[in-house]
């Protein structure tokens, strides 16, 4: 478990376009940037979004001032279209049961940040500059498709994919998914890590910045554009 004075452990991943700047220790805190300087300013900039996510968990935010690049991963296509797809060394590592449930209850407020914000959103969001973007239920039937139909395999399971008003079959399917999740950790590797597997710390990271990504896209369009 991170000293709650210590620094904020980051690792960078870069392809030929962009860089990401992921917090190994607090899933869901991870942005891009062109170049590996403009990628950590922006993981600092989005602390104070962060922050109430963290608070949501029970846990205090960490300190954006204190940021330690541990380890640099090289990127891929897929780092260029903005996923941050490489799995750092130290993901790889044993994990204590008390750090993984820390993990996953920060994973958890991602998911109820997400739906906090969709619940509040408009059904048709703002456009990008040339007219683009996914309206609020493309978004959500977005996440809930790659939860179940990406992640929850990764980890071995089949879950049906849920009707996107049905949101107890949704919290359902996260909780299989969280469950599988601890079942693969422990003090061993994770024993579904390989071709098709992740580790269960990465697939954490994962999971919680794809549903935070699109909670804060989902938050931007719905205002108004600058001048509006």
């Amino acid at each position: 478990m991170p000293a709650p004075d210590g620094p904020v452990r980051v690792c960078l991943e870069t392809g030929g376009r962009l860089s990401f700047a992921s917090a190994l220790d607090w899933p869901g805190w991870s942005r891009s940037g062109r170049g590996e300087e403009a990628a950590v300013e922006r993981l600092r900039a989005y602390a104070s979004r962060y922050a109430p996510v963290v608070r949501a968990a029970g846990v205090e935010p960490p300190d954006p001032a204190r940021v330690e690049i541990v380890e640099r991963l090289r990127g891929s296509a897929t780092t260029d279209f903005g996923v941050p797809e490489a799995i750092a060394e130290v993901e790889r590592e044993p994990v204590t049961a008390g750090e993984f449930e820390r993990l996953v209850g920060l994973m958890a407020a991602g998911w109820e940040t997400f739906d906090q914000v969709v619940a509040g959103a408009p059904a048709s969001l703002r456009k990008g500059p040339r007219g683009g973007g996914r309206d609020r239920d493309a978004i959500v039937d977005h996440v809930v498709g790659a939860e179940v139909e990406m992640y929850a395999r990764k980890q071995g399971l089949r879950l049906p994919r849920p009707a996107l008003d049905d949101l107890a079959a949704r919290a359902a399917a996260r909780t299989s998914l969280a469950n599988a999740l601890r079942a693969t950790a422990g003090p061993e590797p994770n024993p579904a890590a390989g071709s098709k597997g992740w580790p269960p710390r990465y697939a954490i990271r994962r999971i919680a910045w794809h549903v935070l990504d699109h909670a804060w896209e989902v938050e931007d369009r719905s205002d108004p554009a600058p001048g509006a």
